[in-house]
């Protein structure tokens, strides 16, 4: 899994509340168990017309300022609906690497530390100074330390958010669940092999 420590990249707004993950990646593009290929679906049906190719003009991630934006800036209760690891992966594979919002839906939050990319969790007074920032077009570049835990603005202004220390961790030093089982190797090893010699039957 890709490390994150620290991002500076474009914030593109989305103030809209209860974005499901259906909204992130419609039930069509489920079919594939592979991470890569589906940053075309995201949002599919907020960007894209009726016949899924033309863009919709005035999605946010259609305009010309943030179509390489890495940050979304997004409403209350992000990631809420259906349990599909595949809204992350969409996420992702278009390039999101960090999501802000005042809160999220379990399982999806879950699943984006999984995938390397960082949901933080800011007040509603917080939201409103990022959502203005990010209202600025090309010119909307958040900087996301994850060491220091904190949002600097365009304007140098800056935001301190609290994050699990184990989930830090692990984005710091871009583990997922297996990478940090694997660095266990060596305790697992030798409870295994302890295992063996007292129960060699098993």
């Amino acid at each position: 899994m890709d490390k994150f420590t620290t991002l500076t990249g474009v914030a593109a707004p989305l103030p809209l509340i209860n974005i499901d993950t259906d909204m992130i990646i419609p039930k069509q593009y489920l079919k594939t168990i592979k991470r890569t290929g589906l940053g075309v679906a995201a949002f599919a049906e907020m960007r894209y017309e009726e016949d899924g190719k033309t863009e919709k003009p005035d999605f946010v991630l259609n305009k010309p300022a943030y179509r390489n934006a890495s940050i979304l800036v997004a409403g209350d209760n992000f990631g809420c609906g259906s349990s599909r690891e595949h809204a992350p992966w969409a996420l992702k594979d278009f390039g999101i690497r960090c999501i802000i919002s005042t809160s999220f839906a379990d399982i999806f939050y879950n699943n984006c530390f999984k995938n390397g990319i960082l949901p933080i969790v800011v007040t509603e007074e917080q939201l409103k100074e990022l959502l203005d920032d990010a209202s600025h077009g090309s010119n909307a570049t958040l900087t996301v330390d994850l060491e220091a835990q904190t949002i600097q603005g365009p304007d140098g202004g800056t935001v301190e958010f609290e994050i699990d220390p184990s989930r830090k961790n692990a984005l710091l030093q871009g583990l997922d669940d297996v990478g940090l089982t694997m660095e266990k190797g060596e305790a697992i090893s030798t409870f295994e092999d302890k295992v063996s010699e007292e129960r060699p039957w098993i």
